[in-house]
């Protein structure tokens, strides 16, 4: 059984007209999800927003204390050049954490025997969040949140967090450098956006560029000589997944030329890799993914994999 979680306060970030990272990515995507009968024997996992204290775990208290301060009542405000915070989004952010968190405790603890898997339907995306900065559509980098959760389990001494974005997930790698307990892969297009962080050197950061043009099957290759023996190395006892499809063809973000069907591949390789040492479980949260259909259609193959 696969877990579902999404929470209603992700559609209430709301952002310039024209932005791609808009409110309409989620609520197409769960209409779809719910029209093709996709959510038909998914566990609904319920979830409560987190609080400003989950986000420090791996936040500079100041960076927490800034957003918090900077929250409007109307309008937006600017973070950077590429996010904005509306009156709901720093509520969508924390919504995202705690639906990351309790799939991690879905997986872990309450999906039972048989509920090793789970998705979560989120928005705003995290992994370019740092510990000190938010950007890049990012103001809380939940994926890292919830990692550092579930590392202060008896049960989990060592996890993964595997991104195939078309961005590198430099929040991440920013924020787990020098904790070698996490194992950071990513496939990202290079160059690209953000356009650094993929020269931090250490052997649990794994970053697997792709030139602009690449196709699946080089995708492929770089999974299977990078992932897989960094992988079999490190033995996680959870692997966590952030999941962006800005990697399609059809995406207006970026340059590679992944279709449904490598999303497909990846999600099988990620499950058999939990089956060897995290007795199958992942939790996989939503990243980037910028063509409505295109998203849509990735998800639904992410989520068959899963099962």
């Amino acid at each position: 059984m696969v877990g579902f979680v999404t929470h209603a306060a992700c559609l209430e970030h709301l952002v310039l007209p024209g932005h791609p990272e808009r409110p309409e990515r989620l609520a197409f995507l769960l209409a779809q999800l719910k029209a093709g009968g996709h959510l038909d024997g998914l566990d609904q996992v319920p979830c409560a927003a987190a609080s400003l204290e989950d986000a420090a775990r791996v936040h500079d208290a100041r960076l927490v204390q800034w957003l918090e301060a900077s929250s409007p009542d109307d309008g937006l405000v600017r973070v950077d050049p590429d996010t904005t915070m509306s009156s709901g989004s720093l509520g969508a952010a924390l919504a995202c954490i705690g639906a990351a968190t309790a799939a991690v405790d879905w997986v872990l603890t309450g999906g039972g025997p048989t509920g090793r898997r789970a998705f979560c339907a989120i928005r705003p995306p995290g992994h370019h969040a740092e510990e000190a900065a938010a950007m890049g559509f990012c103001l809380f980098n939940t994926v890292a949140i919830a990692a550092d959760l579930a590392l202060a389990r008896a049960d989990v001494e060592r996890l993964a967090i595997l991104d195939f974005d078309v961005h590198h997930g430099n929040g991440t790698v920013d924020i787990f450098r020098d904790r070698p307990e996490v194992l950071v892969c990513s496939t990202f297009q290079f160059p690209h956006y953000p356009g650094r962080s993929h020269d931090v050197l250490r052997p649990h950061l794994v970053h697997s560029p792709l030139p602009p043009g690449s196709t699946g099957s080089d995708f492929r290759r770089a999974v299977e000589e990078d992932w897989a023996p960094a992988l079999r190395a490190h033995r996680p006892d959870l692997i966590l997944v952030s999941a962006g499809f800005d990697a399609h063809e059809a995406d207006p973000l970026g340059d590679l030329r992944l279709r449904e069907a490598d999303f497909d591949w990846v999600t099988r390789f990620i499950v058999d890799a939990a089956e060897q040492s995290a007795q199958g479980r992942v939790v996989s949260a939503l990243e980037g993914g910028y063509d409505l259909p295109a998203l849509a259609a990735s998800v639904e193959t992410h989520l068959a994999a899963l099962r």
